[in-house]
């Protein structure tokens, strides 16, 4: 036998050979079941695995549905009025958008997100999204936010908004005038707070969010809080989505914890907002790879119930072969073509697939379904998905982007900016449709409602009423929970009589105190990224626990410490790791518990204060909007405080930034007992007054005496400022805030002592909260011009006069945050530049925010002012040795 012929023979045994194992496989799966037929390839696998052979199983599965049709459970609804009323909620999310940008064309909307992920949300809205009830608390759901045009369109069939409503889409300032309401471009609950419940409007950010949401369900079930047994988290996001660092940060953790109450849908339209998401590869196989490898359950909704004839047929495997090597990029071409096209481009390419087809006209071709767009398929896979024990899911649903748009935007690369249609083009999506609309109402775009005894209508709020009612909707009520007075857990802080102690062993000392009050203890949630011992809390360890949904399995290395690590299911500490975004996402679920749970928690996140705004500003931005409620604790703060760390780690930008949050109060107080007034005013607010805000508070790692807090000065504290030394008439006013007070204090006494200049001393607690209130009187008095005019605290305490100079271990810009509204001379020392490695002393120098260079401001302020002769000035630098040649610290 020649090598030709051998090689033919080897290849036919072969080929017999693997025909042989299949044939086996089936025998078994037909005699013994499927379930003993992954018994046996479980130890195939791992017999497989081993290192003399080495193999590894491919990652994922045939570009097809994970849920076979025979699995598939009946629809349990009428199948033909739910896609009829999906018809109308998709043209009155589409009326909408266009009308808006015909009317004003820069307001923008999105019709093409919507049109694809219509059917995902309309089985959702019909068998498996449960409202909030006095008796059960409802599913949590996290909405694509590019979908909200059909949200607000289902809303308004429901009759939770009016048609002038959806007229003023996006134009929240003029519905008022209108008598409507205005809509919001997505979800904000800040704008619409009984409507939505999640902002998911930066991507990533609905992801992570519902996965923390979920954690933090059972977190409040293990504690014995709340029972949130029979409770599911639902998230519809983007497969472009999918690429945030945030929505794939925390994939891991709701394996790990065992998330079964979460499922995502991802609607892999595969495109994202210019073009496909894997043009040259295939964002479903990726993410199924990705999902899988972290330990989620991962059902592929790929194609609809038309393709299950052909697969049927499909006898040698060249329909699955093909679908499964076609790339994301020519999927799309397919999308945006007709049924011709993809005749001859698709099942064009080979005999096999053409004879598939042959009994199928062009248009039934265009129909095939993709699995997104068939709501038996999507409800196979949500029952499925509410069943699976032990895991989260994620439901991998492919679609088209723009479905129904036709020529004028299906599968079209500029599909997601989209905003005006032709006559054409409505007349078009109105028959693939079969809408009940005149040419000249779809031309007009009028909305559309079925009359409200219709079968449609009296199906849609059946419907929801077994559900349990409408979402989305946001509960804002919560049972108050008491604070217990200052005196009690604070007393060592306002009567310290010099006491040495840094503020963040003061907090630490406060928060134990508070944890042991019957009332307020049980709701508090200690949060740390890994960092707690760090910041002293490693004796809460033993007394309150760290949260783990198993407990604690092993035994730890300091057992036999008083300060032993300890993990436990009522755990009441959340240590997330080194994941500041994993860590205030847990801090959002629980400062937004007393809306989604209507019970009141008081969250602690402390952590390294540059890792804080600077990190994860857009969650802590989505917290604001969310009307999230609690404390945020930025830990070794400021730019000369924490010596050793350097560049990175020292904060000096924070309180910027925190300024920015329109609720968000943000102090920096230099004592224990200016932190004791803030905490409880904070407390108060949130807990007991229903104030939507939270506050972000730095904390210093510096220990130094702490005075006792000076009588009637509490109003003061929160207001931002109050005199700390020194009598009204002072030739300078000196303003010190966080450590830097105590800066302000010793130039105080070198200007008393060396140059017989007399100084009143102000502790800044919060100079963002002097400068709103300032603001807020400017703009009063400005709007009421024969009105007696308003003074602010701030002119209370700087009435014009004596020069003032502030110092800062901040940016430059924190405290000339109020320097408009100070009416006298006005000099700002701060921390601008990079951190930089060494003592404080040494830092406080090169920054020039130390003692002897606020001396030298106020000396310079004086002579400006024409009190006190140059050459004091160059006499000043020269006792204190202070540096004139060097460059300043914003350019080295």
């Amino acid at each position: 036998m020649n090598g030709f012929a051998s090689a033919v023979s080897q290849t036919a045994m072969d080929q017999e050979e693997l025909a042989e194992w299949r044939d086996a496989l089936a025998s078994l799966v037909a005699n013994a079941g499927a379930a003993r037929a992954r018994e046996i390839l479980d130890m195939l696998a791992d017999a497989g695995g081993a290192p003399h052979i080495a193999w590894k199983p491919r990652h994922g599965t045939p570009y097809i549905n994970s849920i076979a049709v025979e699995q598939q459970p009946p629809f349990p609804g009428d199948l033909a009025t739910e896609e009829r009323l999906a018809s109308v909620v998709r043209w009155n999310a589409l009326a909408m958008v266009v009308r808006a940008n015909q009317a004003y064309g820069e307001l923008g909307g999105h019709i093409a997100s919507y049109a694809s992920a219509a059917d995902l949300f309309e089985v959702g809205f019909n068998h498996f999204f449960r409202a909030r009830s006095d008796s059960f608390g409802g599913d949590l759901v996290f909405y694509q936010p590019h979908s909200a045009p059909g949200i607000y369109a289902r809303a308004f069939l429901e009759g939770r908004l009016s048609e002038a409503d959806l007229a003023h889409y996006r134009q929240e300032i003029g519905a008022g005038k209108a008598g409507a309401r205005g809509l919001s471009s997505y979800p904000h609950p800040w704008l619409m707070p009984d409507f939505w419940q999640f902002p998911t409007g930066s991507m990533g950010i609905g992801p992570i969010s519902s996965i923390f949401q979920a954690r933090f369900m059972r977190y409040l079930q293990h504690r014995g809080l709340q029972d949130t047994t029979d409770r599911h988290v639902w998230g519809v996001f983007g497969d472009g989505e999918m690429d945030e660092p945030e929505s794939m940060s925390a994939l891991t953790l709701a394996a790990r914890e065992g998330l079964d109450n979460l499922t995502w849908v991802v609607n892999c339209n595969l495109q994202r907002l210019d073009g496909p998401v894997r043009g040259n590869g295939r964002i479903i196989d990726e993410l199924e790879a990705l999902f899988a490898g972290a330990g989620w359950n991962v059902i592929k909704l790929v194609w609809g119930s038309d393709w299950d004839a052909l697969l049927a047929k499909d006898a040698d495997g060249s329909l699955v072969r093909t679908l499964s090597q076609t790339v994301d990029g020519q999927f799309q071409t397919f999308a945006a073509k007709d049924g011709a096209y993809n005749r001859e481009h698709f099942f064009g390419q080979s005999e096999a697939l053409s004879k598939l087809v042959e009994g199928l006209s062009d248009e039934q071709i265009d129909r095939l379904k993709r699995g997104g767009h068939d709501m038996v398929k999507i409800h196979a896979a949500y029952h499925a998905a509410r069943r699976v024990a032990g895991k989260p899911t994620v439901i991998l649903a492919q679609t088209k982007k723009g479905f129904g748009m036709g020529e004028a935007g299906q599968g079209k690369m500029t599909t997601h900016q989209q905003k005006k249609l032709d006559r054409e083009a409505l007349i078009a999506f109105r028959n693939r449709f079969q809408l009940p609309l005149s040419d000249e109402q779809a031309e007009s775009l009028s909305f559309y409602k079925p009359a409200e005894g219709s079968l449609e209508m009296r199906y849609l709020h059946q419907r929801r009423a077994i559900l349990g009612g409408y979402v989305p909707s946001r509960g804002q009520q919560a049972p108050t929970v008491s604070v217990p007075p200052v005196s009690g857990y604070g007393a060592f802080a306002t009567q310290a009589e010099g006491k040495e102690m840094s503020t963040t062993m003061a907090f630490v000392r406060m928060l134990t105190n508070l944890l042991k009050d019957k009332a307020l203890g049980p709701r508090i949630v200690p949060i740390v990224a890994d960092e707690a011992r760090t910041f002293g809390m490693a004796n809460l360890f033993k007394q309150i626990g760290i949260y783990s949904s198993v407990g604690q399995r092993y035994e730890p290395e300091d057992i036999g410490s008083i300060l032993s690590y300890r993990e436990a299911t009522d755990g009441q500490i959340l240590e997330e790791g080194i994941s500041e975004a994993s860590a205030i996402s847990s801090w959002v679920a629980a400062a937004t518990s007393y809306s989604v749970h209507g019970l009141r928690m008081l969250p602690f996140y402390i952590y390294y204060s540059m890792f804080g705004f600077q990190r994860v500003g857009d969650l802590i931005w989505a917290a604001a909007d969310q009307r999230a409620r609690g404390f945020l604790l930025g830990a070794t703060a400021g730019r000369t405080t924490l010596g050793g760390e350097g560049l990175q780690h020292q904060d000096g930008s924070s309180h910027l930034m925190a300024a920015t949050v329109p609720n968000c109060r943000a102090y920096d107080p230099a004592f224990a007992g200016e932190f004791a007034v803030i905490l409880d005013h904070g407390m108060r607010q949130m807990l007991e007054h229903d104030v939507d805000e939270f506050y972000y508070v730095t904390l210093m790692n510096e220990n130094y005496p702490q005075p006792s807090l000076p009588e009637g000065v509490e109003a003061a504290i929160i207001k931002g400022m109050y005199r700390l030394s020194g009598q009204p008439g002072g030739k300078v006013r000196l303003l010190g805030s966080g450590t830097l007070v105590r800066e302000a204090q010793a130039a105080a006494q070198l200007l008393a002592e060396d140059w017989q200049v007399d100084a009143e001393v102000f502790s800044v607690t919060s100079f963002s909260e002097l400068a709103r209130d300032a603001r807020d009187m400017e703009r009063w008095n400005r709007l009421h011009p024969q009105q007696p005019a308003r003074r602010s605290h701030l002119a209370e305490c700087l009435p014009k006069g004596a020069p003032v100079v502030a110092v800062s271990d901040y940016v430059r810009a924190v405290p000339q945050m109020i320097g408009s509204y100070v009416d006298s001379a006005y000099t700002v020392l701060g921390t601008d530049g990079f951190g930089r490695s060494d003592t404080r002393a040494a830092l406080r120098d090169f920054f020039e925010v130390d003692r002897y260079h606020i001396v030298l401001a106020a000396l310079t302020a004086l002579v400006e002012q024409g009190s006190l002769d140059r050459q004091v000035c160059q006499q000043a630098i020269k006792r204190y040795g202070v540096q004139t040649d060097r460059e300043p610290s914003w350019t080295s």
